[in-house]
């Protein structure tokens, strides 16, 4: 088991790296070598997560011997435009989104569940996965690709099937229009109010579809791109009501996550089809109205510290203690060879040392050595965080006060 997650640790490190892959992208590096520790310093900086912060370097093809940092930190902008009027650097800043783009910098999800990879390939590894009627912005085109940034700050691509180009005013527009949200955890829209009719797609859990008219029991719904499609009412409720209703609160977040057991896990995966363990958490937040980072490690920096350690390991009275319902588990595959101890897993509080997690499929285990579900994994564990009750988290992780919901 321990070699297993050490594995699964070697694969998460191997995966952020590749944002940072060809970073940068200059033909002559012999001349390119007397900046390079200034722009590894900028990278250091100002974008240590490619996960979050674009940034690359490459020739300008109009300037011999000058360089464009194309990047989405505004900070990394006024940094350049600084140093460059004191000593002449040979950098311009092309600030994303990208001009080609002509005002099409939002974008709605088009796809049940698209899938985002971390370099504009179908063959490149999934990131991960956004669900249909997502907002998005959308930074530049690659071929048939878009990076976008997902409402928690995540950078991937996405292909053009996945996701529909929007102005700032088309992305209002839907975002102030009668929309519908799917509750059920699988379904499909159909072309006429009949199951026995052809198929337009299948949806998931949270996807969200524009209401063009509500008939008994099957609702017309619109999708981003304009295609429509009948879905059972049953399946459904309107969206603005379901916002009114969620709350973060640890029942809520532990009944979408009890849904989800017994469900695969899949690397990169944040639907209902599949999900890895970050995706599964996020999730389930996400149901009860809070848009969490993405990434284990990203979660592990956020919210309040619980004292559930002694002495570097696991205390489980202490645990059992301190820990509510719906408090984040943090594990780390290298616990005792690597001393930065990297966020490698992450699980759900219950009760009474029981956790749920996505660990081959969606499954509760216990951190208690004596329960008859104990999972030695839980030999890893290195911290915990609290999301629920922290009114500054909540205030900036609502999903309501995100653009396009």
């Amino acid at each position: 088991m321990r070699y297993k997650f050490l594995f699964i640790s070697i694969l998460i490190m191997i995966g952020n790296t590749l944002f940072a892959q060809n970073w940068v992208n200059v033909k002559d590096t012999e001349s390119f070598s007397k900046w390079q520790d200034f722009v590894l310093e900028i990278k250091e900086t100002y974008a240590p997560d490619g996960r979050d912060v674009y940034l690359s370097v490459y020739d300008n093809d109009s300037q011999e011997g000058e360089y464009i940092i194309e990047t989405s930190s505004t900070d990394i902008l006024t940094y350049i435009q600084d140093q460059k009027k004191a000593s002449g650097l040979p950098f311009t800043v092309k600030l994303l989104p990208d001009d080609n783009l002509k005002g099409h910098v939002k974008g709605l999800i088009n796809l049940s569940v698209a899938n985002l990879r971390t370099r504009p390939s179908h063959s490149a590894e999934m990131a991960t996965q956004t669900l249909l009627g997502t907002p998005v912005d959308v930074l530049k085109k690659l071929g048939g690709y878009y990076l976008i940034r997902t409402p928690e700050g995540y950078l991937a691509y996405v292909d053009h099937y996945g996701v529909e180009l929007k102005t700032e005013n088309e992305l209002n527009d839907w975002s102030t229009s009668e929309r519908a949200i799917f509750i059920a955890d699988y379904g499909h829209a159909y072309k006429e109010a009949d199951v026995e009719s052809s198929r337009v797609s299948d949806l998931v859990l949270g996807n969200i579809l524009m209401v063009v008219e509500k008939n008994g029991a099957y609702w017309r719904l619109k999708y981003p791109d304009g295609r429509e499609g009948f879905v059972k009412s049953s399946q459904l409720t309107d969206y603005n009501d379901w916002k009114a209703m969620i709350k973060p609160e640890a029942d809520g977040v532990l009944e979408v996550a009890k849904r989800m057991v017994g469900v695969p896990y899949l690397w990169g995966g944040t639907s209902i089809k599949g999900v890895d363990c970050s995706g599964f958490t996020k999730t389930s937040y996400f149901m009860n109205g809070l848009i969490i980072p993405r990434d284990a490690s990203q979660q592990y920096r956020q919210g309040e510290e619980l004292d559930v350690m002694t002495n570097g390991d696991l205390d489980v009275k202490k645990a059992i203690d301190n820990l509510k319902k719906g408090d984040l588990i943090f594990f780390s595959a290298s616990k005792e060879t690597n001393p930065r101890q990297p966020i490698t897993h992450v699980a759900i509080y219950m009760d009474n040392g029981e956790f749920i997690h996505a660990a081959g499929i969606v499954r509760i285990n216990s951190f208690d050595p004596a329960a008859d579900n104990y999972d030695s994994q839980s030999l890893t564990i290195v911290g915990a965080r609290r999301y629920l009750g922290n009114e500054n988290f909540i205030a900036s992780h609502a999903l309501e006060d995100k653009q396009g919901y």
